[in-house]
C-alpha cells in the first residue's frame, strides 16, 4: 500500500466518522498497524527481528500521540480558560479576554508557556464570542468544526446504515428519509436528559417553541416551510427552539404529553402549553406572545412616568424606558423584559401617541429612532442610553447586562448578595463590596445620598457599592458592627470580601461613623487605594448569616398564588394538554359520584315498610336451581358456537373491500396466512382453534394465500416494528421467507392489526403478538434442512398450538396494536 492509499483511507475515515474524532484517530492507528504487519510478513528472516523492534517503538509513539491528543481535546474548556461562568454576557467575556490577552501575550510575558496559554485564550474567545459556536459547546461539549449532539450522529449513522444495506428508499421515490427532510431541524433535536437539565431551567429566562415530529408523517412535511420561516424569525429575537423526534425520543414525547405528530407546544417557566390553531406564521407568533406574562411592560405617558421612575427605591431595581413609534410593544422588547424581569422594570413609550410630547421633549428623543434609557437613583437624568435604527438582541443584552443593578443597591436577599459580592476565586479576581449600614427615614437621607454620589464617582470593576437597613437585617448588621455603641443611631461603612459560600468574609469597618462629609469621602477613598496594594488591610474575620428576603410575599399570598397556579395547571391538563393521562382520574371521580348519588336516590325512593312486611324467602327446589344455573351459564357464554362448523373465506381482490376495507366499526377479520402445500393442515388446525370463538358476531375468519399476495403481507409487516416505521426493501431472501402460520386480526375501520407469530418447534414460550423480539424468519430452504416433515405433518399443525390463547387476549383487548396510514391494495 502506497502513500496514496493511506491518504485515501485517512480522508475516507475522516468523512465517514466525522462525528467521532476519536474513532477516526483509532481507525488510522489500526490501519498503520495492519500495514506494518504486512511489511513484516514480506521481509527476509534476517532483518525481521530488527524491524519488528522498530515497529514496536513506532506503535508506542503513535499510541502516546493519540492519547495526548484525546486528553487535550477532552480537557479544553473555554469557560474555565477565560475564567467566566456559563451565564456570562458577551461584555463580560470580552472583558475577561482582553485582560488575559494583555497578561499572557508572548511579547509581554516571558513565561515559557505563555505562547501556548495565549493560543488557548484566543481559541476560547473565538468559541464564546460566536453565539452559534457557544451554543453548540453548551449543548454538546464539542469544540471542533463538526459539532453536534452525539445522538444526532447516531441517527445519521443509522440512516446511512439502512440506506446502504437494507432500506434503499429510491425504490419508492418517496421523501421519507428524515435526514434529508429534517436537516434544518438537526441542530434543535432534544433528548430527555438535555431537556430536563438544561431546557427546563432555561425556560425561566426565555420561552421555548418545540415541535414533535416523526417519520411517515405527511403533515410534518406540510408544515416544514412555515416552521422554518417562524424559527428563523423568532430565534434571533430570543425564543428557544426545540425538535423532538417521537420515533427516537418516545420517553420525552410521552413526558411532554404529545400523543400525535406533528404537535407544537410552548414551554415557559417549566410549564407546557399546546398550540391548537392552524400552523401559519401569524398564529405561531401570537402563540409565543401569549406564553409571556401580561404585566411585563407598563405603558408610560407624560402623567405616569414620574411615578414609574420613582419606584426604583421600593422595587430596588433600575427602570428602563423604551421609546418607539410602534403602537404595539414589539415582541423583542417583551422577550427582553421577561429575561431581565428579576433585575429591571420596563416601561414603553409610544412616541406617536398624544400625551407623550413632554416626555419626548424632556429627554430629547428622536421619534424616528428607537431609544432605550436606563434610570437608576436619579430620575431626572438617565444613567445610560442607546439609540439604533434597528434594535438587535445582542446589542440590547450587552446594554442591559452592564446596567442590571443600581449604583448602590440595597441587599434585600441572599441571592442578590451573592451576585453583587461574588466569592473570591483567585488572587487575580478579587471583588470587594463597600456596604453602607444605615437606617430608614429622613434622618439618614443625607448620608445615603453622599454614599450614592461617592459610588457614582468611583465605578471600578473590582468594587461594588451596596447598602442595607439595619432594622430589616439585624443579624447581618450585628455580625459586622458587634453592637458597637459609637454606631448606634448612625451609619457605618464596611469593606468586605467573601471567601466562601458558607458566609465567611474578611472585612474592615471605617473607624468613624459615616456622615457623608468630604473627610469621610477622603478616608474611604484612601482605604480603597490601600486595598489595591495591600489586601491584608481587611483584618477582621466573621461568618455572615443569610439575608432575609425582604421583597418576598407573605405566606398567605404565596399560598394563594400556588393554589391559583395549581388550579390553572389542572384545567389546562384536563381540557388542553394531557387529557389522556387525566382520563383515569376523571373516570374514577365520575364513577364515585354516580355510585354516591345512585345510592342516595335508591334509599330516598325505597319503602322501609316493604322490607319489614316482606315474607321470608322460601327454599328453592334443587331442580329449579340447576335450571337457573344452566340459563345463567348460557347467557354469560355468548361465544358458544351457533353452528357446527367454521366459515373461513379466502381473502382475494374480490372480497378484499367488503371483508376488510369497508368492515363495520367494531368488527375484525382474523386472517390465516398459508401456502398451497400447507393449506389443508393449517385450515383444519385453524378451525379447531377458533371454533369456540365463532359465536361472536363481530369476528370474521379468512385465509390469505402467501403464494399470491406475499408483497401485500410484506408491506403490512413493516409496521409491526418497535421503532418508527421505515421503508422496506426486497433482499435476496424475499421469496424464501416463510410466513405460513401467521395470523393477523385486521380492524378495517380503525386501520390497525394485531399479529400472531407461529409457535416454532423447540420454543416453549412462543410469541403472542409482541413485536419487540421480531426477527425475519429463516428461508424455507434452511427450515426444510432442519425438519424433513411433509407439509401435512404434525410439526406444521403445531404452529397454531397457542392460537386459542392469543384469541383470548384479542377479545380482552390486551394485544399490541400496529396502526397503518391506509390499507394497501390487494393486487
Amino acid at each position: 500500500m502506497g502513500p496514496l492509499v493511506f491518504q485515501f483511507f485517512c480522508q475516507w475515515s475522516r468523512t465517514k466518522y466525522r462525528g467521532s474524532w476519536i474513532l477516526h484517530q483509532s481507525l488510522v492507528l489500526h490501519f498503520c498497524l495492519m500495514h506494518m504487519e504486512t511489511l513484516l510478513s514480506r521481509l527476509p528472516k534476517g532483518r525481521e527481528m530488527e524491524l519488528k523492534k522498530l515497529s514496536i517503538s513506532l506503535v508506542v509513539v503513535l499510541v502516546l500521540v493519540l492519547v495526548l491528543q484525546i486528553l487535550s481535546a477532552v480537557d479544553f474548556d473555554p469557560y474555565r480558560i477565560l475564567g467566566v461562568s456559563r451565564t456570562s454576557s458577551q461584555a463580560d467575556i470580552k472583558k475577561a479576554y482582553k485582560k488575559l490577552a494583555r497578561e499572557w501575550h508572548p511579547d509581554k510575558n516571558k513565561d515559557p508557556g505563555a505562547e501556548d496559554k495565549f493560543i488557548q485564550i484566543s481559541k476560547a474567545y473565538e468559541i464564546l464570542s460566536n453565539e452559534e459556536k457557544r451554543s453548540n459547546f453548551d449543548r454538546y461539549g464539542d469544540v471542533g468544526e463538526n459539532q453536534g449532539y452525539p445522538q444526532q450522529q447516531q441517527h445519521r449513522q443509522f440512516h446511512h446504515f439502512h440506506e446502504s444495506f437494507y432500506f434503499d428508499e429510491s425504490f419508492f421515490h418517496f421523501p421519507f428519509n428524515s435526514e434529508r427532510r429534517d436537516s434544518f431541524d438537526e441542530k434543535y433535536l432534544l433528548h430527555f436528559s438535555h431537556y430536563v437539565n438544561e431546557i427546563v431551567p432555561d425556560s425561566f429566562k426565555k420561552p421555548y417553541l418545540i415541535k414533535i415530529t416523526s417519520d411517515w408523517c405527511f403533515s410534518c412535511i406540510h408544515i416544514e416551510p412555515v416552521w422554518k420561516e417562524v424559527v428563523q424569525e423568532l430565534e434571533v429575537l430570543g425564543v428557544g427552539i426545540g425538535v423532538v423526534h417521537a420515533g427516537y425520543e418516545r420517553r420525552l414525547a410521552h413526558h411532554l404529553g404529545a400523543h400525535s405528530t406533528p404537535s407544537i407546544l410552548g414551554l415557559i417557566n417549566g410549564k407546557i402549553s399546546f398550540f391548537h390553531n392552524a400552523v401559519i406564521r401569524e398564529n405561531l407568533r401570537q402563540f409565543v406572545e401569549s406564553l409571556l406574562p401580561g404585566n411585563l411592560i407598563e405603558k408610560i405617558t407624560d402623567k405616569s412616568y414620574v411615578q414609574f421612575l420613582s419606584n426604583w427605591k421600593k422595587e430596588n431595581k433600575p427602570h428602563v424606558l423604551l421609546f418607539d413609534h410602534m403602537p404595539v410593544v414589539p415582541l423583542l422588547y417583551k422577550l427582553t423584559a421577561f429575561a431581565y424581569r428579576d433585575y429591571l422594570s420596563f416601561g414603553y413609550v409610544y412616541v406617536g401617541l398624544r400625551g407623550t410630547e413632554e416626555l419626548s421633549r424632556q429627554y430629547n428623543i428622536n421619534v424616528y429612532t428607537p431609544t432605550m434609557m436606563i434610570f437608576k437613583e436619579h430620575i431626572d437624568k438617565p444613567a445610560d442610553v442607546i439609540q439604533a435604527r434597528e434594535m438587535k438582541k445582542q446589542l440590547i443584552d450587552d446594554f442591559l447586562s452592564q446596567n442590571k443593578f443600581l449604583l448602590a443597591a440595597r441587599l434585600t436577599s441572599q441571592k442578590l448578595f451573592r451576585e453583587l459580592c461574588p466569592v473570591k476565586k483567585s488572587h487575580r479576581q478579587r471583588k470587594y463590596c463597600v456596604v453602607l449600614l444605615t437606617g430608614e427615614g429622613d434622618k439618614f437621607t443625607k448620608t445615603y445620598e453622599a454614599f450614592v454620589a461617592f459610588a457614582l464617582a468611583n465605578t471600578k470593576d473590582t468594587v461594588r457599592f451596596v447598602h442595607i437597613y439595619n432594622d430589616r437585617q439585624r443579624d447581618f448588621a450585628h455580625a459586622l458592627l458587634m453592637d458597637d455603641e459609637k454606631y448606634w443611631g448612625k451609619s457605618a461603612v464596611a469593606i468586605l470580601e467573601r471567601r466562601n459560600n458558607v458566609g465567611r468574609v474578611v472585612y474592615k469597618i471605617l473607624e468613624d461613623a459615616w456622615e457623608g462629609s468630604e473627610e469621610d469621602n477622603f478616608i474611604l477613598l484612601d482605604r480603597l487605594a490601600q486595598l489595591r496594594t495591600d489586601p491584608g488591610l481587611l483584618s477582621s474575620d466573621t461568618v455572615l448569616p443569610d439575608l432575609n428576603d425582604e421583597l418576598a410575599p407573605v405566606f398567605f399570598l404565596r399560598w394563594l398564588y400556588s393554589a391559583i397556579e395549581y388550579v390553572s395547571d389542572c384545567w389546562d391538563s384536563v381540557f388542553h394538554n394531557n387529557w389522556r393521562e387525566m382520563m383515569p382520574l376523571l373516570s374514577l371521580i365520575f364513577s364515585a359520584l354516580f355510585i354516591l348519588f345512585g345510592t342516595v336516590i335508591v334509599q330516598a325512593f325505597s319503602d322501609s315498610s316493604d322490607e319489614r312486611d316482606s315474607p321470608l324467602p322460601q327454599k328453592e327446589d334443587p331442580s329449579e336451581k340447576n335450571e337457573k344455573n344452566d340459563t345463567t351459564f348460557s347467557k354469560e357464554n355468548s361465544r358458544i358456537p351457533k353452528k357446527g362448523f367454521v366459515e373461513v373465506t379466502e381473502l382475494t381482490d374480490v372480497t378484499y373491500t367488503s371483508n376488510l376495507v369497508r368492515l363495520r366499526p367494531g368488527h375484525m377479520n382474523v386472517v390465516l396466512i398459508l401456502s398451497n402445500p400447507t393449506k389443508t393442515s393449517l385450515l383444519q388446525k385453524f378451525a379447531l382453534e377458533v371454533y369456540t370463538f365463532t359465536g361472536s358476531s363481530c369476528l370474521h375468519f379468512s385465509f390469505l394465500s402467501l403464494d399470491k399476495h406475499r408483497e401485500w403481507l410484506e408491506y403490512l409487516l413493516e409496521f409491526a416494528q418497535d421503532a418508527a416505521p421505515i421503508p422496506y426493501q426486497y433482499d435476496k431472501h424475499f421469496l424464501e421467507r416463510d410466513y405460513t402460520g401467521y395470523v393477523l386480526a385486521l380492524n378495517g375501520h380503525k386501520k390497525y392489526f394485531c399479529l400472531f407469530k407461529p409457535h416454532r418447534s423447540g420454543d416453549e414460550g412462543g410469541t403472542m403478538g409482541s413485536s419487540e423480539d421480531y426477527d425475519p424468519l429463516l428461508p424455507t430452504g434452511e427450515a426444510r434442512g432442519k425438519s424433513s416433515c411433509s407439509p401435512g405433518s404434525k410439526q406444521i399443525r403445531n404452529k397454531l398450538s397457542k392460537l386459542s390463547l392469543w384469541m383470548e387476549r384479542l377479545l380482552e383487548g390486551s394485544l399490541q396494536r400496529f396502526y397503518i396510514p391506509s390499507w394497501p391494495a390487494l393486487d
